[in-house]
């Protein structure tokens, strides 16, 4: 290695030494080297229970974190807190990264590697042959790897906010592309999307390249707004496995091996993950909410004998210690003490500890709204809520009510009368702004959480302060004010039927929650609660790829990310449709060309029915309030 390689990992050890440096009950012994099965070395620092600094003699139980985002910053958050109450903590950098060997190849290695490390853990003589695994987001994925690949001596998991089937919603979504995997991949993988120079030296095929490629998180948007990515075209090319990762992705639709070899889509792995407890943790503004509640917790609670449990807080991603999301600030019992939630659910599998988890409701929900709306002291409203414990998700006793559209803008639970199609142009030059959402690793693109949905000059996204609505290609259908309160928790399924003038295009919804005028907001906010997207060629699946006909009308299936929300008296419920929402997905050019290689682009004539034959609506999960 060069000198700056050298000198930025060094720099790189010595301030997680520094940042981390253990109290007298934990040793830590930095750097470890296991060997995987095809002789690539991954490092791990081992944190066990001393007295005096020394390390206890013993054998103990072993949480294990796999992580691409540094070791040495990681560990400072959780290991010391476990070490000192009986845990030996192994945190390891994943093959490719930081201080370990190999080339990183996000996803495709952590079931073999994760398995290899278990197995290793298992056989030290500080092990008492369990382990319990836990990370948030990439870290989740490890995890769902490692249930997939059956690694032996795991016992238990959190897997928090965790990534898993990418193919489908997370990184392609219903077909269409999740930008926040550019600034993940340009940020060099530091989700503090801030330049990196040790994760540039350790991505960088030249070493001298490190500075040029650690400054691409801060030109992410101009890069963005020069889509398609083409390689060798952008200083990324100086990182080729950064690079190839990332055009392979963009330019693969979600039923490719490119996605489906990643060994992390847990519905399509069913039969293969391992028989354990698993406590799955999201938030409502979670980028995989979805992911997280609809297909692995209810899929496995389904397939699996173990205990497999559900918390579903106010949260954004690998958020759960506040209690705010965005604009929305709820109660302070919405934030959660992560390491004592985690050591209670450890304690009792890996120590038999006879706390009572195991005996708890399987579901626990924060259940938003219900607040009176007033600015807090930070500038948010506080939109309140309360916890609530539930024996299924998604709940039986929901009532899927379908709201539909109809023509002058009303959402409403009338069936359609004939109406002509509503035509709109969609023109890509000229995207829809995000706002807010369920978002992750965007940095600078967007923000996260409910956000109100009018544009603000200092977003890059936006030419003015107009609201949304206001825009001739977004199409608003609302409720009149709700005369009582109104319990919406579950599933949030979309049935839109829309044709377009040319071979492929997208089709976007987003349900919002309209406040009315108060002293504290004259205006009046329009909170977004969730969202989805979806490619016309992609209309049957990930698998699937068929262009349209023009002319045709479709029914397109949109499903949102899961609420659960009081809407308030005197609130509307609105849903807004659309065909872009730029950068939280890229941007269709209607043209039906390759994946990530147009060269052309066109303004589509996108129509959306809302009459008898073609009723599009949106069926919302009604909580009816017990008598």
């Amino acid at each position: 290695m060069s000198g700056l390689v050298l000198a930025a990992l060094a720099s790189a050890a010595a301030l997680g030494a520094e940042g981390a440096a253990p109290p007298p009950e934990v040793a830590v012994t930095r750097d470890v080297m296991i060997t995987m099965r095809d002789g690539v070395r991954l490092a791990a620092d081992v944190y066990r229970p001393a007295h005096d600094d020394i390390a206890t003699e013993g054998r103990f139980p072993a949480l294990l974190m796999r992580t691409p985002y540094n070791k040495a910053v990681r560990a400072p958050a959780f290991a010391n807190y476990f070490a000192a109450r009986g845990y030996v903590v192994v945190i390891e950098d994943v093959r490719g990264r930081y201080q370990s060997e190999g080339r990183w190849r996000p996803m495709y290695d952590d079931g073999t590697d994760g398995y290899d490390t278990a197995e290793w853990i298992g056989h030290q003589s500080w092990c008492d042959g369990g382990i319990g695994t836990l990370g948030t987001s990439y870290e989740g994925a490890t995890q769902q790897a490692l249930a997939i690949a059956g690694a032996p001596f795991v016992k238990t998991m959190i897997p928090l906010f965790s990534m898993s089937d990418p193919g489908r919603y997370g990184v392609r979504h219903n077909g269409a592309f999740e930008l926040r995997w550019f600034n993940w991949v340009f940020s060099l993988g530091d989700p503090g999307g801030t330049p990196n120079l040790v994760a540039a030296a350790r991505a960088a095929s030249d070493p001298a390249a490190a500075p040029a490629l650690a400054e691409l998180v801060d030109h992410v948007p101009e890069y963005i707004s020069a889509l398609p990515l083409r390689a060798g075209t952008t200083p990324l090319k100086l990182a080729p496995d950064y690079e190839k990762w990332l055009i392979d992705v963009m330019s693969h639709g979600g039923g490719d091996p490119v996605y489906t070899a990643m060994g992390i889509d847990v519905p399509d792995h069913m039969a293969d993950y391992k028989d354990i407890p698993v406590y799955h943790v999201t938030g409502w503004y979670d980028s995989w909410a979805l992911q997280v509640a609809n297909l692995n917790f209810a899929g496995l609670r389904a397939h699996k004998k173990s205990l497999q449990r559900l918390i579903v807080g106010p949260w954004t991603h690998s958020r759960p210690g506040v209690s705010f999301a965005g604009d929305a600030e709820f109660t302070p019992d919405a934030a959660i003490d992560l390491n004592a939630f985690e050591q209670r659910w450890f304690d009792h599998w890996l120590k038999g500890v006879d706390n009572g988890v195991e005996r708890e409701a399987p579901v626990r929900l924060y259940v938003m709204g219900g607040g009176d709306a007033h600015k807090t002291a930070e500038g948010r409203v506080f939109v309140g809520g309360h916890w609530r414990d539930e024996e299924e998700w998604p709940l039986s006793r929901a009532r899927a009510t379908a709201y539909y559209l109809h023509g002058g803008g009303l959402l409403s639970v009338e069936r359609p009368a004939p109406h002509a199609p509503i035509k709109y142009r969609f023109d890509p030059l000229h995207p829809v702004p995000t706002l807010g959402g369920n978002l992750s690793s965007q940095g600078a693109l967007a923000s996260a959480g409910a956000t109100d949905q009018r544009c603000r000059t200092d977003l890059w996204t936006c030419a003015s302060s107009l609201p949304l609505a206001a825009r001739n290609d977004v199409l608003v259908f609302q409720t009149p004010p709700l005369r009582e309160d109104m319990e919406v928790t579950g599933r949030l399924i979309v049935k839109l039927w829309a044709a377009s003038d040319g071979r492929d295009t997208d089709f976007t919804a987003k349900l919002i929650d309209v406040y009315p005028p108060s002293a504290d907001f004259p205006h009046g906010l329009d909170l977004n609660v969730g969202d989805s997207i979806v490619r016309a060629r992609y209309r049957n699946g990930p698998v699937a790829s068929e262009m349209l006909q023009p002319g045709k009308a479709y029914e397109f299936t949109l499903e949102l990310y899961p609420t659960s929300l009081v809407f308030k008296r005197g609130h509307r419920i609105r849903l807004d449709v659309s065909s872009s929402n730029f950068p939280r997905f890229d941007v269709n050019p209607n043209t039906g060309e390759p994946l990530n290689d147009n060269r052309l682009w066109r303004v589509a004539e996108n129509s959306i029915y809302l009459d008898p034959a073609h009723p599009s609506r949106i069926l919302l999960p009604v909580i009816v309030p017990s008598p």
